[in-house]
């Protein structure tokens, strides 16, 4: 019998099926492409980009899958077209959100053979038949969460829910708090996330991603991405002219020879994440992609803001 009656739970909307609700939803998105590799049989190596999150690898060793490195070029590209061996895979990021365009020429060139790592692209459309992962968590507050599309279907029956009640302190803080007194909360919550085995996404992630207007979400991020960059294209030294070829962005990436920059912009409590520190233990110093870890700036532009706090980050700016 199911419970009825005692004390209230928290109140969350139901608006019914929320953004990639149709994909298999697990508790990560590390564990979403560990769900892709696994429908894969027969992997012989997988492809990946120096410049991408060392998370990347927890399922790919785990599953003692062969990897090589790729570099990309300034337009965050593929620097010359890998040639795929047979059962050869290869993953491409897809950065800040900003490379649908250059996914959808991927995907006629490699075809079934791609790996599309869209954890910064929730937005960014699913394309038919190609294997692909999403990470929520990164664009909305909730506790965990990965989506996962792939044609080879694993049954999921097996899998345990699971539960998330615990990994929640530096969202309610973030609510009610400044950041930093949550930002211990949100480390440590994330390392819980290490080594987790594959599970259904947490009941408590579902109901947060049912309450979310994700369309009034994805107007405030490009509004606030637009006004960034009509300010900042002509000093922004990143490639953009993919400008308007993508769903949604997570940031504005400000590429900027600067090295004093990040650290005024923190003082000024602008807050910017490095994307990713890993990869200057992967690259040497004249790698292109140590630079970017550097150089590349991720301004936010979430749906928490709008015009008075763009116009706060761009008088740092210019």
């Amino acid at each position: 019998m199911k419970e009825i009656g005692g004390y209230l739970e928290l109140e969350l909307e139901d608006r019914g099926d929320f953004l990639h609700s149709d994909g298999i939803c697990l508790n990560s998105g590390r564990n979403a492409l560990e769900y892709i590799l696994i429908s894969c049989s027969g992997i012989s190596k997988i492809w990946i980009p120096y410049f991408t999150c060392e998370v990347i690898l927890e399922p790919i060793r785990k599953l003692n899958i062969p990897y090589s490195f790729y570099p990309i070029n300034e337009r965050l590209e593929i620097e010359g077209l890998l040639q795929l061996g047979e059962s050869e895979y290869l993953l491409y990021t897809n950065y800040y959100g900003i490379k649908d365009q250059y996914i959808s020429y991927l995907s006629k060139l490699y075809g079934q053979k791609l790996i599309v790592d869209n954890a910064q692209a929730l937005y960014a459309v699913r394309m038919e038949n190609i294997k692909t992962f999403y990470s929520p968590r990164k664009f909305v507050g909730i506790p965990d969460g990965g989506i996962a599309y792939t044609n080879n279907m694993v049954e999921i029956p097996n899998y345990a829910q699971d539960v998330s009640y615990d990994r929640c302190m530096h969202l309610l803080k973030r609510l009610e708090m400044e950041a930093i007194e949550g930002y211990n909360d949100f480390r440590i919550n994330s390392g819980k996330l290490i080594g987790q085995p594959i599970s259904v996404m947490s009941l408590l992630s579902r109901k947060i991603l049912s309450s979310i207007d994700f369309l009034a979400i994805r107007k405030k991020r490009i509004q606030n991405f637009e006004k960034l960059h009509e300010a900042l294209m002509n000093r922004n030294l990143l490639d953009m002219s993919d400008f308007g070829f993508f769903e949604c962005p997570m940031i504005y990436p400000y590429y900027v020879d600067d090295k004093t920059l990040r650290k005024k912009l923190i003082d000024n409590r602008i807050y910017v994440a490095t994307y990713w520190p890993n990869v200057l233990k992967w690259c040497s110093e004249d790698k292109l992609e140590y630079e970017l870890t550097n150089n590349i700036i991720a301004l936010p532009i979430d749906q928490r803001y709008g015009s008075e706090e763009m116009d706060y980050i761009i008088k740092f700016l210019v």
